[in-house]
């Protein structure tokens, strides 16, 4: 859509969050600056290039041509209407959640924002950090929340890869830090997302998000788990699946794969675990299905170790081939996909691995650093195994399938073989 808008918009952080939104704010007729520490990123932009597969670099021209300015600086959101925060929020080394970026960032907005500027958070958090992170620093700026800038929280729902929902078509859920944060981050967003789901509060939309992606992460672990029954009972997961979908109430399909990836489902989890560990709660059902989800790697490792042994090749004397490096199909992202569990789990029994996907180019695991090969029958045939970790359309399973010794399929994707054995 298009309003005609005055408004100015800032967006900090121009990653997969962040520069959808820019684009879309442009295209909604907002002036739009965009931010990013990265200088790399800022000039590749500059030149039209983008490095989010699903923004094509004509998008990203006209929105420059037009009215996108990307800068390191933050100087340049000074008289900004509203600024949004698309900064990563990741786990640390001991799975807490790790705000700096956050805290840096509102740091450095308490000393360019103009008065009766709207802050949104996108990035996602524990529920009351927009409060205690965002509200709290500009608090002690000297800023009065609700009558001198105006805080709230949006949770990011971007799906990379997703061609069926555009970002604006996306329900935006909003929650401001008091009613009037909220009412002003509305009248702005509004006039670019085609609804907004209010919320009552900033917390409640924060615990929105984490519930989404929790409860994702928990139905995955409960698949993931039946997938080791059913291979026990010699039974086919997949088309329990299938049959169990039919029933038309009380039913939603998931379904297995070789670990969980992307920024969400590994990591939202951990942080609901985290916050209600320091309200002296304990949430073992998530924290469980973590523990299952993330020990799929392990599981697809052992599962391909057997077919070796059961076809006379001892894992450290194997080659095997890994389709697919990316944490889903159609996608350049490798943000925790379980490809580096499964080959440094594999590295670490010997086995000898050559790798293949057509978003990425390469991969370092440990030490060991791979390139990506372009898939071809007699690449395939001289591997004792081939493991199918993302169905990427462009892979030519028909041919995998004809030509490998041995298929270990983790996502159900080729057809029935005698050579083909499945998660």
């Amino acid at each position: 859509m298009n309003t005609g808008s005055t408004h100015h918009a800032g967006i900090v952080g121009l990653g997969y969050v962040g520069l959808p939104l820019a684009l879309a704010m442009a295209e909604s007729g907002f002036g739009v600056t965009g931010v990013d520490i990265d200088e790399t990123r800022v000039k590749q932009l500059r030149s039209a290039h983008s490095y989010v597969e699903d923004i094509s670099g004509q998008r990203v021209r006209d929105a420059v041509d037009e009215s996108l300015a990307v800068t390191t600086e933050y100087e340049s959101l000074k008289g900004a209407d509203i600024v949004s925060i698309c900064v990563p929020t990741p786990l640390d080394k001991t799975n807490r959640p790790d705000l700096s970026y956050v805290r840096d960032t509102a740091q450095r907005l308490t000393d360019v924002v103009s008065d009766q500027c709207v802050v949104v958070l996108e990035s996602t958090v524990y529920p009351g950090a927009t409060e205690e992170i965002i509200a709290s620093t500009f608090q002690k700026a000297g800023f009065t929340i609700g009558e001198d800038v105006y805080v709230a929280f949006s949770p990011e729902r971007v799906d990379p890869g997703n061609e069926t929902y555009d970002l604006v078509e996306i329900p935006k859920v909003l929650g401001g830090v008091t009613p009037e944060c909220g009412d002003r981050a509305q009248a702005i967003y509004e006039q670019v997302f085609d609804e907004i789901v209010r919320v009552s509060s900033a917390q409640n939309a924060e615990l929105t998000k984490l519930i989404e992606n929790t409860f994702r992460s928990v139905n995955i672990a409960l698949v993931n788990e039946l997938t080791t029954v059913a291979h026990e009972i010699d039974a086919d997961i997949w088309e329990t699946i299938n049959a169990a979908k039919t029933k038309p109430f009380g039913f939603m399909p998931f379904y297995p794969g070789p670990g969980l990836g992307g920024h969400c489902l590994p990591i939202d989890p951990l942080y609901l675990s985290w916050e209600a560990g320091n309200h002296g709660t304990d949430v073992e059902f998530i924290e469980l299905a973590d523990e299952i989800n993330r020990g799929m790697p392990e599981y697809v490792v052992r599962r391909v170790i057997d077919i070796l042994n059961d076809h006379g090749h001892p894992i450290p004397e194997s080659d095997v081939l890994i389709l697919g490096l990316s944490y889903k199909a159609g996608i350049s992202d490798t943000r925790e996909s379980p490809a580096f569990d499964v080959i440094g789990r594999l590295q670490d029994r010997g086995a000898t691995i050559t790798v293949s996907d057509p978003h990425v180019p390469e991969i370092q695991v440990s030490d060991e650093r791979y390139r990506s090969v372009d898939l071809t029958p007699e690449l395939v045939s001289e591997h004792d195994c081939t493991v199918v970790l993302v169905d990427h359309e462009e892979f030519d399973l028909e041919l995998v399938v004809e030509t490998a010794p041995v298929v270990f399929d983790t996502r159900n994707a080729t057809k029935d073989s005698v050579n083909v054995y499945r998660l």
